[in-house]
């Protein structure tokens, strides 16, 4: 979890304005818990805010991961309490507790992907999303949990084909970011929409995408409605 330690006393003054900052709802799911020793354990939790908007009558969603060290102090039959803890600051997209492992595989041969999508994509009337990154990039695994919301999967499933391709250190895969008319000078994740014969249809230059943490689900719709073939746009 990429996030910022908090005092235990802080967590009542954040609550308390989220409250004063117009929370409607909030949904706290455990993401996992740890037994780090009989005495402490390590718990985490997703948390998704219904925030008032903007507008009269107008809603958004936030979210947040909380971490939290529970610790039984002092004689035995001591309540637990909270000393230490770690939280995400509040994003528009949902900030991943547990990374993809498999996301950018070592072995993965980026060349022979790229042809298999291309070869879906001439059947199935789609597009191949090509996203650049690495394992170690933090805002490219908040793109990957992003394309599990409901409404962004929807359009991905039926009007993409995603291969996400290694840049290793920025070493890797590099005559790809080439070919896709790509920088990644500014930071991963860098997209790129190709057509089935290979034809570049948009290539990432200005770290459009880098700061995924920082943009929303409308960002990344309104990118993927843009792009998709032009029958899926009547769906």
């Amino acid at each position: 979890m990429d996030g910022k330690s908090v005092a235990p006393a802080d967590e009542a003054a954040f609550w308390g304005g989220l409250k004063s900052g117009g929370l409607r709802a909030a949904v706290l799911q455990i993401a996992g818990t740890e037994a780090l020793r009989p005495d402490v354990r390590e718990v985490v939790f997703q948390l998704q805010l219904t925030v008032a908007g903007s507008r009269r009558g107008e809603s958004r969603k936030l979210y947040a991961s909380v971490g939290q060290i529970w610790a039984k102090t002092g004689a035995p039959g001591a309540a637990w309490q909270i000393v230490q803890g770690v939280r995400t600051g509040l994003a528009r997209l949902p900030q991943p507790v547990k990374v993809n492992p498999d996301l950018y595989p070592d072995n993965a041969n980026a060349h022979a992907e790229i042809a298999d999508a291309e070869a879906r994509a001439a059947r199935e009337n789609k597009r191949i999303l090509l996203i650049f990154g690495g394992q170690w990039c933090f805002d490219c695994h908040v793109l990957d949990a992003a394309f599990h919301l409901p409404e962004i999967a929807r359009v991905v499933d039926s009007s993409y084909e995603v291969v996400h391709v290694d840049i290793g250190h920025y070493d890797k895969n590099l005559d790809i970011v080439a070919r896709c008319e790509t920088s990644i000078t500014m930071g991963v994740p860098a997209l790129a929409v190709i057509d089935a014969k290979g034809k570049v249809l948009f290539g990432q230059k200005n770290g459009e995408f880098e700061k995924m943490r920082a943009l929303g689900p409308e960002d990344l719709l309104a990118f993927l409605n843009r792009y998709k073939p032009a029958a899926a746009h009547s769906n």
